[in-house]
């Protein structure tokens, strides 16, 4: 797959962080991306960067952080900006695409190419359960 950002950039994403790694949200404007951190925070997950990502390959590890002028701060459409329990980076183990929507039950292993660097990715799915089952995927791995 096309990598679609450079060895380093600022993508329009979102970022939140597990004990095992870091979960990066991808989509168009209003897709969702914001709601979606907010509800894995809910969850227990950290805000690493809402809206702005800074994303780098670091020793072949795809690490995201956020703009100083955004740190700490999230975005909760018709409520205004927030500010949130952080983590400074996080190692991106997993992307979830919401500009795209899973259509398979059982889907096949994805995969994207962010920085030069490969990491697994999920396809939006329009249920009130998918938080539920990132947090699951970003605690327990996905088998096969």
């Amino acid at each position: 797959m096309p990598s679609v950002a450079a060895p380093k950039d600022v993508i329009h994403a979102t970022c939140v962080a597990f004990p095992k790694g870091g979960l990066l949200i991808l989509g168009r404007s209003g897709s969702g991306k914001s709601a979606l951190g907010l509800a894995l925070m809910a969850l227990g997950a950290k805000l690493v960067a809402d809206d702005r990502t800074i994303i780098s390959n670091t020793s072949g590890a795809l690490i995201a952080k956020s703009p100083p002028t955004t740190r700490g701060l999230i975005e909760a459409r018709g409520l205004g900006l927030i500010r949130a329990e952080t983590q400074a980076s996080a190692k991106i183990i997993l992307v979830v695409d919401l500009g795209q929507t899973e259509s398979d039950r059982l889907p096949p292993r994805r995969y994207t190419s962010l920085c030069d660097v490969t990491c697994d990715l999920v396809l939006g799915q329009q249920t009130p359960h998918f938080p539920s089952f990132l947090l699951a995927y970003m605690t327990g791995g996905r088998q096969a």
